[in-house]
């Protein structure tokens, strides 16, 4: 195989603007590692492949690997990756081009994202990976669930389902008690209550409170954020924020009216504190560039900020907003601009770098802040680069040049950093690791991994994919289920090889949810028969342990989220959508709470 270039992309040439920037790693940041070639000769024949994980693998683009590594699976229809906004002079904006075929809404709803099976690999390309036939025309963009699409859960084209009960409940079974349904998310739908707790039998969670939606017009509605603090549940929906006690499901505090309909939120709070932006109106035409910071404790109102659109062709048609230590990012489509989370006093922006790098898509965790860019667009040296920032400053730590073909899709990981990219013309998907500014381990499977990473048309969100939790030594992953139960998979971030698979029960499916106590806890989903449950994993593997047996009763509400957020905080579980769609033929789901 060749060895990686010595030398960068070259600058691009011609175009418009002012010369080229300083290379990657301004701010102070250590300079990429450079994106290696495709190698000068086929890939050699595979090793045998572990039975049931792994396909054959081929040589991968990112540095050549040392061993075959997998790194290309088909996908599936979804409405993930739409076009991106066009950019200079009507080329294509400096995150990504617009891809034939992405997945709009209309897609076929399940599992969007999703990688399929694939054969072996092809030529070289960044990562370790193998070639991926496309299926139906949602491509690489919106891959397993790294990648981020989310599997539109349930969907809601059937009528709002009716909590059924199961089976009388045992005699020694507490009597239910009648959660609160208040509609509309503001109060009691004319005191009435439907008791989703009917029939619950011996050993099954009980159902706290059901929240149904506020009315959102025909073509949908955002509603992302789920806040779970020790007293207070918080949910963005539409054009309001809305919160209720954990235990009786009573409005906290009165409900937060917004001026336009939400479009961004925080997935993290720090100190009881989060950033939600909404529109500055209500049209086809208004800005997504409003941002409000909101006390979860008592829902008033911080500071506000409005975000200007930038420079010529930025634009906050789409925004994302995230938190790493005291900072937030409000990001635009080439560009992001830094506030003080305290008090809303702008830090710093990050814009257009080097060879006509664009700032495109974050993530932050803690203090952690990754910035996505694209580069050189429709240029030869076209790449993506991948920087790890200081929050506090924006100085450039680390700065990975992804190499040409591969798209930063989803980041599974902040620590350690793990991403998730695709390949539109070779039809595949790769995982790394990422350390200082280099791959240092790539995930070498067969199967079909399937995190759900929500529904959006251009999100660029790089967070928030539900299945995808990793801690200092493992990642692990859902598989796709093709028939029957899926498995969750755990596999080195050493080595990149699996450590253990675990089945889920009764063939349902099984989501890794987060680390807890030293174990991975997990969400296995509803069916048409059975309520969902919790459970814990050792982290050596093993059968799951319930904890937590959701009812057979609501088991239709459950399975019917459209899109959805899910959490399991001090032994209660809550699953809310994260998209209304808008329809009046029945009143939609908005959150539904569990406990013992």
């Amino acid at each position: 195989m060749s060895q990686p270039p010595n030398q960068p992309p070259q600058p691009p040439q011609g175009g418009f603007g002012p010369p080229p920037e300083p290379g990657p790693g301004q701010d102070g940041g250590q300079p990429p590692a450079q994106p290696p070639q495709p190698p000068s000769r086929p890939p050699q024949t595979p090793p045998p492949a572990q039975p049931g994980y792994g396909y054959p693998q081929q040589p991968g683009p990112y540095g050549q690997p040392q061993q075959p590594g997998p790194y290309g699976q088909p996908q599936q229809p979804g409405p993930y990756g739409a076009p991106q906004q066009p950019g200079p002079y009507g080329q294509p904006g400096p995150y990504g081009q617009p891809q034939q075929g992405y997945g709009y809404p209309g897609q076929p709803p399940t599992y969007p994202g999703q990688p399929g099976p694939g054969g072996p690999g092809g030529g070289g390309g960044p990562f370790k990976g193998k070639t991926a036939a496309i299926v139906g025309g949602a491509v690489a963009v919106a891959v397993l669930a790294v990648v981020g699409i989310v599997t539109l859960t349930g969907g809601d084209d059937e009528k709002d389902p009716v909590a059924a009960p199961s089976k009388a409940p045992s005699a020694s079974g507490a009597a239910p008690s009648a959660p609160d349904n208040p509609g509309d998310g503001k109060g009691d739908r004319n005191g009435e209550k439907e008791d989703l707790n009917a029939g619950r039998q011996e050993g099954e969670a009980k159902v706290l409170w059901y929240k149904e939606a506020p009315d959102a017009p025909g073509r949908g509605a955002d509603a992302p954020g789920m806040w779970v603090t020790d007293t207070t549940a918080v949910k963005a929906a539409y054009r309001s924020v809305l919160a209720w006690d954990i235990e009786s499901g009573k409005p906290s505090w009165d409900e937060v009216e917004l001026d336009g309909p939400v479009c961004a939120a925080s997935k993290q709070a720090v100190d009881g504190k989060v950033v939600i932006a909404h529109k500055n109106g209500n049209t086809d035409k208004s800005k997504c560039n409003q941002l409000m910071q909101l006390d979860l404790a008592t829902g008033e109102t911080g500071w506000t900020n409005t975000l200007d659109e930038g420079a010529l062709f930025d634009s906050t048609l789409q925004l994302d907003v995230v938190i790493a230590g005291e900072t937030v990012v409000a990001g635009r489509d080439m560009s992001g601009v830094a506030f003080r989370l305290s008090d809303g006093k702008e830090l710093y922006t990050k814009k257009k770098y080097g060879q006509s790098c664009f700032p495109g898509a974050w993530a932050g965790e803690d203090d952690h802040l990754v910035m996505v860019s694209s580069c050189a667009a429709t240029k030869p040296a076209e790449h993506d680069e991948v920087s790890v920032l200081d929050p506090a400053t924006g100085k450039v730590k680390s700065t990975l040049a992804v190499a040409k073909g591969w798209r930063v899709e989803k980041v599974y990981s902040m620590d350690p950093l793990v991403i998730y990219s695709t390949n539109k013309d070779k039809d595949a998907w790769n995982i790394s690791r990422v350390e200082n500014g280099k791959i240092t381990t790539q995930v070498e499977s067969e199967v079909s991994f399937s995190p759900q990473c929500g529904w959006s048309i251009m999100s660029r969100a790089l967070r928030g994919c539900v299945g995808a939790v990793a801690d200092d030594s493992t990642l692990y992953l859902p598989t796709e289920a093709k028939s029957g139960s899926n498995e969750v998979v755990a596999t080195s971030l050493a080595t990149g090889k699996k450590k253990w698979s675990v089945q889920a029960p009764e063939g349902r499916s099984m989501l890794p949810l987060k680390m807890e106590d030293g174990k991975l806890l997990a969400y296995v989903e509803a069916s048409y028969s059975k309520g969902g449950e919790i459970v814990s994993i050792p982290t050596s593997g093993g059968k799951p342990t319930t904890l937590l047996k959701l009812p057979e009763g609501t088991a239709a509400i459950e399975r019917g989220f459209y899109s959805r957020a899910v959490d399991y905080v001090d032994g209660r579980f809550y699953i809310s959508t994260t998209r209304l769609n808008g329809k009046d033929d029945a009143a939609e789901k908005l959150m539904l709470a569990y406990a013992k």
